[in-house]
């Protein structure tokens, strides 16, 4: 639900423009790790692979969020907490793509 919203976010933001220039989607969709579920922020490019970042963090067993410190590990501090309703439904609702809403 969390990738949705993030599409969502960016699509209503954006209108199909970044930066002047026709945007293409972002696609932003979860790869399974041992402890955590990464977030990926993908951008296509013309004739070359797409650029992959981590966006967040997801904790595959409390369902904590974490905003992304590297490629492999998450920054210190939970965000949300995906367990607590009201913090569920507040990032639902206000997850940006550009990732704003992880800085709290």
């Amino acid at each position: 639900m969390l990738c949705d919203a993030l599409v969502d976010n960016f699509k209503s933001r954006n209108h199909g423009k970044v930066g002047g220039y026709d945007a293409p989607v972002y696609k932003f969709y979860p790869e399974e790790g041992r402890k955590y579920f990464k977030i990926i922020m993908e951008i296509p490019n013309e004739n070359r692979d797409p650029s992959r970042s981590v966006h967040a963090f997801v904790d595959k067993k409390t369902g904590e969020v974490y905003k992304s410190a590297s490629w492999k590990s998450p920054a210190k501090g939970v965000r949300y907490d995906l367990r607590i309703i009201e913090q569920r439904e507040w990032l639902l609702e206000n997850a940006d793509w550009a990732g704003g809403y992880l800085y709290k």
